[in-house]
């Protein structure tokens, strides 16, 4: 039986290591469409508006991304559920135990099987 297809967003401060391990590990399961972001002003790509309004389920690294999110986007944010990984900025792009943290703490919510 198929599932639909979710939108997950993963947020960290500058989308350079953890949301962007997070999309390579998840962006080519069938069921998941998958964008990465950042709340700092020198991201690759600065969480917005529009990129909340998309995603289903939104991943933020740490809790201080969660409430910079209350604080800029509280509407947006206010429907969509958000959970925190509690990963901290301490692992380099595509890390072992970075990838290895990504997929345990999201098992309770996405299914990579």
């Amino acid at each position: 039986m198929n599932q639909p297809t979710q939108n997950i967003l993963f947020v960290c401060s500058r989308n350079k290591w953890r949301s962007l391990t997070a999309e390579t590990i998840f962006k080519n399961h069938g069921f998941y469409l998958v964008k990465p972001a950042g709340t700092e002003d020198s991201t690759r790509i600065k969480i917005n508006r529009g990129l909340l309004l998309w995603a289903d389920l939104v991943f933020v690294m740490e809790q201080k991304h969660l409430d910079r999110l209350n604080q800029r986007f509280p509407n947006e944010i206010s429907t969509t559920e958000v959970v925190v990984l509690d990963i901290p900025d301490e692992y380099q792009y595509m890390n072992d135990d970075l990838i290895e943290l990504l997929k345990e703490n999201t098992k309770p919510f996405v299914d990579l099987s």
